[in-house]
């Protein structure tokens, strides 16, 4: 495979085969079960990170284990050789794929995970994130989690994925541009901002905690659609994250806003934004001067709550048939323990 940009939107595409990965559930190869039922598979290759948490790990160092990708996006060896073709850029895959295996249990749910362990995954999150960071070459890393058939989930442990590339994803590039944009012409962060204008009104807030907040954006771009915003400022998920390394507020919130979308919405998107890598190219460093002043890393969470909604011939302009507002109290009023989820029930409304 390899990487081609677009001249017009400046947005860089994959291109070229890349098998599906998986197999049958029996044929798991992440599955630790020492029982003489289960097929004995030998893993893809020996973690590359094992984080130890308080559930049993079947005799492996750590229950979340860390993994490359068996069919991954990018590839790390070697440079970007990035080449003119004409008008055209064209460069190597050149970056990180790797698979988060969460827990030795292959239906194991983020929504139904005790604290500790959702502490401990994104612990394993950010001590990625900050050792892939090391590699100049890498211009950002991010990890992102598809659940369910509709999200084009491709493994079916229970699992996330981390990406990095050598390049800045464009829906990414346009929040920094925008961030650096409104802090130049305010001095203020336009994500805090945001946050002290919900906090006020109300409206849109799912949850909260003393450092955290979830709510659905203003704009929300399919119905449900919710983030998780650290209250106080902070650029990087990973800086400060491991400034707590048993961050239980934020697990809790995030094990929460999960049991929450999971009555409306049987699969979704979960992507973390955070800084790029300055230490990559000298330029970054030096276009974002104001970069850990004006940019706010959180997460976004798209559910999928049908198989086909309108849509528009410009992609970019999303229809979201369900208000910001009347999601947000909705979510609020439905159950986020284990004892109510099983009874609760939301049918998702005709427009």
């Amino acid at each position: 495979m390899e990487l081609r940009k677009d001249p017009i939107t400046r947005s860089w595409v994959l291109a070229g085969n890349n098998d599906e990965a998986g197999g049958p559930e029996s044929q798991c190869p992440y599955c630790l079960d020492e029982s003489p039922l289960t097929p004995k598979i030998v893993a893809p290759l020996a973690p590359i990170l094992a984080i130890p948490t308080s559930g049993p790990s079947n005799g492996v160092p750590g229950a979340i284990r860390v993994y490359p990708h068996p069919s991954p996006l990018y590839t790390v060896e070697g440079g970007a050789d990035r080449q003119a073709e004409g008008i055209y850029d064209r460069m190597r895959n050149l970056g990180a794929h790797e698979v988060i295996i969460e827990s030795p249990d292959h239906y194991h749910e983020l929504s139904f995970a005790p604290e500790a362990e959702i502490a401990a995954l994104l612990r394993c999150w950010a001590l990625r994130i900050a050792d892939l960071k090391n590699d100049i070459r890498l211009r950002y890393v991010t990890v992102f989690k598809n659940r369910g058939d509709l999200s084009g989930q491709q493994l079916r442990h229970a699992h996330s994925e981390l990406a990095a590339s050598a390049f800045i994803p464009r829906r990414v590039l346009y929040e920094l541009r925008s961030c650096k944009d409104y802090y130049q012409l305010k001095e203020r962060c336009v994500f805090c901002d945001i946050l002290r204008q919900e906090e006020r009104q109300g409206l849109r807030v799912v949850d909260l905690s003393p450092r955290y907040l979830a709510l659905c954006p203003f704009a929300s771009r399919v119905p449900f659609e919710v983030w998780i915003l650290p209250r106080p400022h902070h650029a990087s998920f990973e800086e400060d994250l491991l400034q707590r390394p048993d961050d239980f507020e934020l697990a809790s919130l995030l094990r929460r806003v999960l049991a929450r979308l999971e009555h409306v919405a049987p699969s979704y998107h979960l992507v973390l934004h955070t800084s790029p890598n300055t230490r990559a190219r000298p330029e970054t460093s030096g276009f974002w001067t104001t970069l850990a002043d004006d940019y706010h890393w959180h997460i976004e969470i798209m559910p999928i709550t049908e198989k086909r909604s309108r849509s528009y011939s410009i992609k970019e302009t999303y229809y979201c048939p369900l208000p910001p507002e009347e999601a947000a109290a909705r979510l609020r009023d439905l159950p986020t323990s284990f004892a109510g989820r099983a009874q609760a029930k939301l049918d998702f409304p005709a427009r």
